[in-house]
């Protein structure tokens, strides 16, 4: 789960959110996004539920180092 703050941020900047926008969209604080970005937070089950819902990829590729995300 090294990559986990690495692929959020991918996912992020691929559908052009802020992290402001994201962690609206979230229900988050922007600098808990940025935490975990920069992998200095880290996340909950329900958190990791609602960020593969809202980018349409799957809870393994999420948690997974060696899986991307598409």
């Amino acid at each position: 789960m090294k990559r986990f703050g690495e692929k959020l941020r991918a996912l992020r900047l691929r559908e052009g959110y802020t992290t402001r926008q994201l962690a609206d969209r979230l229900g988050v604080s922007h600098t808990h996004v940025i935490g975990i970005e920069n992998g200095k937070r880290g996340t909950s089950t329900e958190l990791v539920l609602r960020i593969a819902d809202l980018f349409h990829v799957t809870i393994d590729q999420l948690m997974r180092d060696e899986l991307e995300v598409d």
